[in-house]
């Protein structure tokens, strides 16, 4: 198969699809790989790594676009992607399309097998494995982004998360109890915070128990416990996840006005649409702003701040799954793995992820398996 990596168009996106090492796996199974000149770069990877792991090397993303049978991506592609898409394309990525109508719209209109990390659920690897990576990555930023917006000097209100002896410790709430929030949890422990951290599952909340013991406060998601706890939080982290389907709205916008002023939230779930009434994404070039008060940082690509790390650990997860699909295209990899089943979203005009589907109110769901033999 001719499988295709291009530089990333996202605003302030450094990560990579392939590394030169996915190459020199792609290329040892006996696949044509084309990557474009400089895709790697903002990783550090150099195009004479790749040209040595048997990469062909393209002046052009068109070029790469127009050549490949199945293209190997980090995040959902542009407006100014869509026209290069082509009939039977399997474009294997992050799409997010439950908050991405017009790109939705682009891959049924070209029939494009569009093949998502995110909904790719393989209970031998645990859940989600394409997600996961970038899930423990964003989840540790957060803590690290939200104690630099709680500075003064980026308009939060001037808490340190640990203090220090004497002064009270920062407030961290945190929304979500999966790998998000226990990633999350992690550090926010680790640097000596206040943590309560709250899930719609007791079974969550008795594991994250028995992982923090006495470090942390578990309570029950609802509105009355949400609102209670923000009020006095300094950082709240939102990291509620419902895979495929656009993320619910359990951060009202009415708690801003009882919040702290200069008090900070991180809304990880950005690329699902939120977990806030008041979130629209920003970008690591200008990634918060203010409303009633509050600080929002809701930068749709967190873990691009970290591309090496976030390449290398995603490109781990990928690879497999990459070359199953390669080697035996994506209709007999799915018959013989049946978890690839789960990652199909388009196919041949149809959208085939129901909760992407149940996430707006145009489109109809087709089972995939009633397509895809």
């Amino acid at each position: 198969m001719k499988v295709g990596c291009v530089k990333e168009i996202k605003n302030n996106e450094f990560r990579v699809g392939m590394t030169p090492d996915n190459v020199k796996s792609y290329v040892a199974a006996g696949h044509d790989v084309y990557i474009e000149k400089g895709a790697g770069v903002g990783s550090g990877f150099q195009d004479a790594e790749y040209e040595a792991a048997g990469a062909k090397m393209i002046d052009t993303a068109k070029e790469v676009w127009d050549t490949v049978e199945m293209m190997v991506k980090v995040k959902e592609p542009l407006p100014e992607e869509y026209p290069l898409f082509h009939e039977g394309l399997i474009l294997y990525t992050y799409l997010h399309l439950a908050a991405d109508k017009p790109q939705t719209d682009a891959l049924l209109n070209a029939k494009v097998k569009g093949v998502a990390y995110e909904t790719l659920y393989d209970p031998r690897q645990g859940g989600l494995p394409l997600l996961a990576p970038m899930s423990q990555i964003a989840g540790r930023l957060s803590i690290q982004e939200g104690a630099k917006y709680l500075e003064q000097t980026f308009g939060g209100e001037g808490v340190l998360l640990a203090g220090v002896p004497g002064t009270p410790k920062a407030n961290i709430v945190i929304l979500g109890g999966g790998n998000v929030g226990t990633n999350a949890c992690k550090i926010a422990v680790g640097m000596g915070a206040n943590v309560t951290i709250m899930d719609i599952s007791l079974p969550r909340l008795a594991y994250l128990d028995d992982i923090f013991g006495a470090r942390i406060q578990t309570l029950v998601s609802n509105d009355t416990n949400i609102e209670n706890a923000v009020k006095e939080a300094d950082l709240v982290i939102g990291c509620v996840l419902i895979p495929g389907k656009a993320a619910p709205k359990i951060f009202k916008k009415k708690y801003l006005k009882e919040m702290k002023p200069g008090a900070v939230f991180v809304d990880v779930a950005v690329d699902q649409g939120g977990c806030g009434e008041t979130t629209k994404v920003t970008y690591h070039d200008d990634p918060i702003f203010i409303e009633d008060g509050v600080v929002h940082y809701c930068v749709g690509n967190m873990p691009g701040a970290v591309p090496r790390t976030s390449t290398i650990a995603l490109t781990n997860a990928t690879l497999s799954y990459g070359l199953q699909i390669a080697n035996k295209g994506l209709e007999k990899a799915c018959a013989d793995n049946e978890v690839i089943y789960s990652a199909i979203n388009t196919y041949d005009g149809k959208l085939t992820c129901k909760n992407v589907a149940d996430s707006f109110d145009c489109y109809e769901y087709t089972d995939i398996r009633t397509i895809c033999k």
